[in-house]
């Protein structure tokens, strides 16, 4: 058998122990939800910024931030020139005005604003290869995937494509 004070001293160590575990896993209890929250909260709205190539690789876009609104202007098209070798231009505009600017340098992405969350929306997208301005939302979803979701009227009658970061 053990010694009095002995036998008091381990107890007390093996309170004491539990106690401590007691705490730790308390505390990774109060952490938790913080720790898979960070990387919510680690993005911002600059997380948009940069380059990013259509899903179809056709063009790149240039992501820049003006004021608080995100817009994204045409930098690369895969087929810069026409069939006469000049440099496409925005033909199928419904302005006819604006038909003869080259397609490289056009917005289309504009007036973008980050809405928390990794949401981008109150914006328009712009197709060059019919002319038609669209609604628009974006997010950065998996894979840091920029999803572009471009509708006409409400969210749910759209069409969503997946453009690529450019490193």
């Amino acid at each position: 058998m053990l010694n009095g004070s002995l036998s008091t001293k381990l107890v007390g160590s093996i309170i004491y122990l539990n106690t401590s575990v007691m705490k730790f896993k308390m505390m990774i209890a109060f952490l938790a939800p913080f720790l898979f929250t960070l990387p919510c909260i680690a993005q911002n709205g600059d997380a948009v910024l940069g380059m990013w190539q259509s899903e179809h690789g056709s063009a790149r876009v240039q992501i820049s931030k003006s004021g608080e609104n995100y817009n994204g202007k045409i930098t690369w098209l895969k087929e810069e020139a026409n069939e006469a070798g000049k440099p496409k231009t925005d033909q199928n505009n419904p302005s006819e005005a604006l038909r003869s600017q080259p397609i490289i340098g056009l917005e289309a992405l504009s007036d973008f604003s980050y809405k928390g969350d990794g949401i981008w929306d109150g914006g328009t997208v712009y197709d060059p290869r019919t002319g038609k301005k669209y609604s628009g939302k974006l997010s950065i979803g998996s894979g840091g995937k920029l999803e572009i979701r471009a509708y006409m009227g409400i969210s749910l009658i759209g069409k969503t494509q997946i453009w690529s970061r450019v490193r």
